[in-house]
């Protein structure tokens, strides 16, 4: 029997990471610059995301950058991962990938989360409110009416040059969220590795609720995770030092530092919580030797059927990370 990785597309998501010594200006250049390597190893999208005020990430503006990654590049398909829609009219949003759409078409993926601002700080800077995650639903229902020109809400508006690109969107959610993406019948984003029931659960509920629509007819799962590779488990473990460290330290803490090298971690003095925080940051991520890392995929494509696996590894080390995507290419058979 051939492994289900021969079939499955395989892609990356940035969040723009500070490393230490780097700015956010250096993390916004440096994820421009990874995209062109990863689209000449072959991997099918490339993805930014959207985080507020938070200091050891600099991708605030996913629909900018996204332009600068298409520019920069030729042939990937280019997205967001995503625009956290509570936080935007959908108005807005329309017109933005409208905008990208035109400029890149056949290329800009738009990729929408549920999320609001993660503090109450962040959300009255926004003008948004805690609750407005819960009218997710309604706001993606008025973003696809003003892609595909079926809005009624405001007849004599239209958002040029968006109207009737349709351009492709898929939802990044769990639990109630991937119901509202089978409702729509819309391509559904999960994630992590880390839970794996809760991520199975999810895909069975979009699944069994997934009504075709003219955004999609049959469902279409992205599993999103941490995967990081290299030639022993050991390195393939350093590779998630420093993003298990930053969370450690954002929960003991409350600031979220950039990345800091590996080893520099490995022989600092914790406290018994930091360590216990930094110790489970390192478990049920997918990282080792590319066998093992290869054995790993066909368990998680085998137990959730996902037709995309959406890679998010973040580490300091620019140069291992690099040789981990291009390790994990040669595993998925890319180019």
């Amino acid at each position: 029997m051939s492994s289900p990785i021969a079939s499955t597309r395989f892609s990356f998501l940035d969040r723009s990471r500070t490393r230490e010594g780097h700015d956010g200006p250096q993390a916004l250049r440096d994820t421009v610059a990874l995209a062109g390597t990863v689209e000449a190893l072959g991997y099918h999208r490339f993805w930014v995301s959207e985080h507020h005020s938070v200091p050891g990430v600099a991708g605030s503006a996913p629909t900018v950058l996204a332009a600068a990654v298409a520019a920069a590049t030729s042939t990937i398909r280019v997205g967001t991962g995503g625009v956290m829609l509570p936080n935007h009219q959908p108005f807005v949003v329309a017109e933005q990938f409208g905008v990208l759409a035109s400029l890149f078409p056949g290329r800009i993926d738009m990729g929408l989360g549920r999320s609001a601002g993660f503090t109450d700080g962040i959300r009255r800077a926004l003008g948004r409110d805690k609750q407005d995650a819960g009218a997710f639903a309604g706001q993606l229902a008025e973003l696809l009416g003003w892609l595909d020109g079926t809005q009624q809400a405001h007849p004599q508006v239209h958002a040029h040059p968006a109207e009737g690109l349709l351009v492709p969107p898929y939802v990044l959610a769990t639990g109630e969220g991937a119901a509202v993406a089978a409702a729509a019948g819309l391509p559904l984003v999960v994630g992590d590795l880390r839970g794996r029931d809760r991520l199975v659960r999810a895909v069975e509920v979009y699944r069994n609720r997934f009504r075709p629509s003219a955004w999609g007819r049959e469902p279409y799962v992205i599993v999103a995770g941490t995967v990081a590779v290299a030639a022993t488990q050991e390195e393939a473990r350093r590779l998630l030092v420093p993003e298990a460290w930053s969370m450690a330290y954002s929960r003991t803490h409350g600031s979220f530092p950039p990345l800091m090298p590996a080893e520099r971690i490995e022989a600092s003095v914790m406290t018994e919580k930091e360590r216990a925080l930094f110790e489970d940051g390192l478990r049920g991520q997918l990282a080792g030797t590319e066998d093992a890392v290869e054995a790993g995929l066909d368990e998680v494509l085998g137990e959730t059927g996902a037709d995309e696996i959406l890679v998010t590894t973040s580490t300091y080390d620019r140069e291992a990370l690099v040789d981990s995507m291009r390790r994990l290419a040669r595993i998925a058979g890319l180019r």
